[in-house]
């Protein structure tokens, strides 16, 4: 069963509300500016209610920057959000989804995803600012693998 969003998830650029958002939950933002990464968000008229990131990896994604405002949570946001974004990853032909955090393990194992072992990342997602530093060694690593898809964003 997929989330139905309140508001339409679509393509967003990385701004100084995307920036905000990302820092108020304390997620990485450094190397935003410089990489491979496509936001997709909610928004309220000018209002950013959340937003998540895919890192282009090959044949993978890293799947990153998940946050909702406070005053959107509890309403499905974030899964709806994550769902998005699979189905992004899916119809872009990517294989897997990878992830790091440090708090929301739970959500994404009742979500599909599953711990995975960090010495045997994929090279491209080993690679990554988020892989290789910017995230503490202590973070969980996870993978979902993705089905074949023709999906679009938000369905």
């Amino acid at each position: 069963m997929r989330v139905r969003p309140v508001f339409p998830i679509h393509d967003i650029d990385y701004d100084a509300s995307v920036a905000r958002l990302l820092r108020d939950a304390a997620l990485p933002t450094t190397d935003l500016p410089h990489s491979r990464v496509r936001f997709l968000g909610a928004v309220d008229g000018s209002r950013l209610l959340g937003c998540v990131a895919l890192e282009d990896c090959g044949d993978d994604a890293l799947l990153r920057s998940l946050a909702v405002a406070p005053s959107a949570r509890g309403a499905g946001l974030g899964a709806a959000l994550l769902a998005a974004a699979e189905d992004f990853a899916s119809a872009q032909g990517r294989a897997d989804l990878y992830l790091l955090t440090t708090d929301a393990a739970a959500f994404f194992t009742a979500r599909g995803y599953a711990s995975a072992v960090r010495a045997e990342a994929p090279p491209g997602i080993a690679a990554t600012a988020q892989f290789s530093g910017l995230c503490p060694a202590s973070s969980h690593f996870m993978r979902k693998r993705l089905p074949a898809g023709d999906a679009s964003p938000g369905r």
